[in-house]
C-alpha cells in the first residue's frame, strides 16, 4: 500500500487516481499509524515552503516521515514535497526543512535569464544524469509537467535529472530509499504514470 500524507497541502486525490491508474492501491492520510502500516510514502505539496514545513510539523507528521525514511522505507517527494525532503529553503526568509536530502532550495531567479517567466510553467525535457531504479520506465528527453519558482541546489550527490530553462534546474533527486521530482507526475500523462509505476514496485529502492 501506497500512504500520500495529507498534511493540508497538495494535490492529494489526483496522486491517488495516477496511482489506481497504474493498478496500485492508496490512500490519502493524516494517521500516524497507517503512514507506519504503509509500504511506501509519498510527500505532496504545493504553496510556499515555509507555511507547508509549518503545517508539516504542527501535524506531527514530520517525525513520522523522518522516522520511517529513516528506517529505509521508500518515500517520494513531490513539487514542494520535493522540497522539503533538504535542510532548508530561502524563500522569503530561510526556513528549515527535513534533511533527508543535503541541500538548499533557492530561487530560480537567481540562476536563470531576466527575459524568462517565473514561476517556470509547463512541459519540460528531463536530462537523466546518473541511472536510478526510478527512471527504469522513461528515457532521455521525456517531457514533464513543472510548476515552481525555486529550485534545490547544493546537491550535486544527489541530483538524478536535471531540466533546462535558461539554466540547469534540477528536476529529480534521489538518496538512498528518498527520492523526489520537482515536476509533477501526476500532471505529467503516460512518462509520469511510468515514473509512479516504478516507484512502486518492489526494488524501486
Amino acid at each position: 500500500m501506497i500512504a500520500i500524507v495529507d498534511y493540508g497541502v497538495g494535490n492529494l486525490f489526483s496522486l491517488k487516481s495516477s496511482f489506481a491508474a497504474v493498478g496500485v492501491e492508496a490512500v490519502v492520510t493524516a494517521d500516524a499509524a497507517v503512514l507506519r502500516a504503509a509500504d511506501k510514502l509519498v510527500l505532496p505539496g504545493v504553496g510556499a515552503f515555509g507555511d507547508a514545513a509549518q503545517k508539516l510539523r504542527d501535524s506531527g507528521l514530520a517525525d513520522v516521515v523522518k522516522e520511517e525514511a529513516g528506517n529505509g522505507k521508500p518515500l517520494l517527494g513531490i513539487c514542494l514535497g520535493m522540497q522539503l525532503l533538504f535542510d532548508k529553503s530561502f524563500e522569503y526568509g530561510e526556513h528549515e526543512g527535513l534533511g533527508l536530502i543535503k541541500g538548499n532550495i533557492r530561487p530560480i531567479a537567481d540562476v536563470i535569464p531576466a527575459d524568462l517567466k517565473i514561476p517556470h510553467i509547463g512541459w519540460n525535457a528531463l536530462q537523466l544524469t546518473r541511472e536510478t531504479p526510478l527512471f527504469r520506465y522513461i528515457r532521455e528527453g521525456d517531457y514533464v509537467y513543472f510548476v515552481h519558482s525555486f529550485y534545490a541546489a547544493d546537491c550535486d550527490e544527489a541530483v538524478i535529472a536535471v531540466s533546462d530553462y535558461g539554466a540547469p534546474l534540477t528536476a529529480a533527486v534521489a538518496n538512498g530509499n528518498v527520492y523526489g521530482c520537482q515536476f509533477h507526475p501526476e500532471k505529467s500523462g503516460d512518462v509520469g504514470l511510468a515514473i509512479l509505476r516504478a516507484f512502486c514496485e518492489e526494488d524501486a529502492r
